[in-house]
């Protein structure tokens, strides 16, 4: 840690921060996806219903929703470091609660978990997206989109590392001691974070009132709009749905359901990654609203062709994967797109609070989505899933047309 220390000392300040700030999401990120495939893969084992696990998840989004509206104001009056800090404490007691006895594991206590695991993640979420406001140059905003950019695709990309991991930790050691492996884990790298830092990190220069957390920017507001609908369409047939799909009517085991997911969200986290590029920065012409709409009207077309294959069992598993592939690319560059345009939007002092209210938007999107999920997967099936991802993406598109369709230069 020494060693680490020096080495961080002799870049730029903002390159320090931002390496530091993504640091800490990476490992905080890993630790999320393995719980949650923990969680999924574990209750379904033991008999659980799909729409029991996913109300299991239930205080994990409500919570996120709550915490991202409030994170946001709280971040720019203590400072965004003291944020994450808390995210990273909070998850790490979070996966200590699920270390009691499997007969205490109950419906309610889990919740409990889920309940500040949801709080940790979005303040930790928060915090990273919004600190790099503060540490990229106004006006920079080639390097505003390459930067979240790249967290925001390495965030998944590892999310999905997290995925496999939480398949294969249960399938090696168990529920608890992968449980207990994970948190010691997170608990080091809370206490480097406490160390290294930077304290006045995305502090207000004026002290934000309560009533500032709701955004009075139209922009915002539509983006936030477009945003729910957005990954509500994602979780609606991806957070329970899916996984108990491919266990229960293929037959695949938790290696190969976590293994297969894990991959797919890795995939999706190399393609926001390279985001930039594809919506047009290697010309000098950074993202606006008519790409927005584009992009999610493209997206909207998988879930419906994978629909159709399922209903007339044409193909139907080949296409299910493959669509599955399509479909996870298609995602990233809207969530990726999104992602540059509220940093844009967002104003450049106490930008927590813009980013905050958009993230709460994203966690409401996911709440009705994982809610949707169990409900539609156990009462009428997948195809069902699939369609109203369709409706929803479709809305995103709607949504979108009232965005400015002026888009920055990437020199300016």
């Amino acid at each position: 840690m020494p060693a680490l220390s020096h080495k961080l000392e002799q870049l730029s300040p903002a390159l320090r921060q931002y390496l530091l700030v993504t640091g800490n999401y990476w490992v905080f990120t890993l630790t999320d996806g393995a719980l949650r495939m923990l969680v999924v893969l574990h209750f379904h084992s033991i008999g659980y219903q799909p729409l029991d696990i996913a109300l299991l998840f239930l205080f994990y989004e409500i919570f996120g929703v709550v915490t991202n509206l409030i994170g946001g104001w709280l971040g720019a009056r203590i400072g965004l470091n003291k944020t994450m800090n808390i995210g990273l404490l909070l998850q790490v007691i979070a996966l200590v609660m699920l270390l009691v006895p499997t007969t205490l594991l109950t419906v309610a206590w889990v919740m409990a978990a889920q309940a500040l695991s949801g709080i940790a993640k979005d303040l930790n979420k928060m915090s990273a997206k919004s600190s790099i406001k503060a540490l990229v140059p106004t006006n920079a905003e080639g390097q505003l989109y390459k930067w979240v950019a790249i967290l925001t695709g390495s965030k998944n990309a590892l999310k999905g590392a997290g995925f496999f991991l939480g398949g294969a930790l249960l399938s090696l050691l168990g529920f608890q001691v992968a449980v207990l492996a994970m948190a010691l884990v997170l608990s080091l790298v809370w206490f480097f974070s406490m160390i290294m830092l930077k304290k006045e990190l995305g502090k207000a220069k004026s002290k934000p009132k309560f009533s500032d957390i709701f955004s009075k920017s139209r922009n915002i507001n539509i983006l936030s709009a477009a945003r729910l609908c957005l990954f509500g369409a994602r979780d609606v047939w991806f957070v329970v749905a899916l996984p108990v799909y491919l266990a229960a009517q293929l037959g695949w085991d938790h290696w190969t359901v976590g293994s297969f997911l894990a991959l797919w969200v890795v995939g999706y986290g190399i393609v926001q990654g390279f985001a930039p590029k594809i919506t047009g920065k290697a010309s000098g012409q950074l993202p606006n609203g008519r790409h927005a709409i584009i992009w999610a009207l493209l997206l909207s077309l998988t879930p419906a062709a994978i629909a159709i294959s399922l209903s007339f069992q044409w193909y139907a598993q080949s296409i299910l994967l493959i669509g599955l592939m399509v479909f996870g690319a298609l995602f990233a560059i809207n969530s990726s797109l999104h992602s540059y345009l509220i940093v844009s939007y967002a104003d450049a002092d106490g930008a927590s609070l813009d980013v905050g209210f958009y993230y709460m938007a994203n966690a409401m999107g996911r709440l009705i989505g994982t809610v949707l999920s169990g409900w539609l997967f156990q009462t009428y099936g997948l195809e069902s899933c699939l369609w109203t991802s369709t409706l929803l993406i479709g809305l995103t598109a709607i949504i979108s047309f009232g965005l400015p369709r002026k888009g920055a230069c990437q020199g300016c």
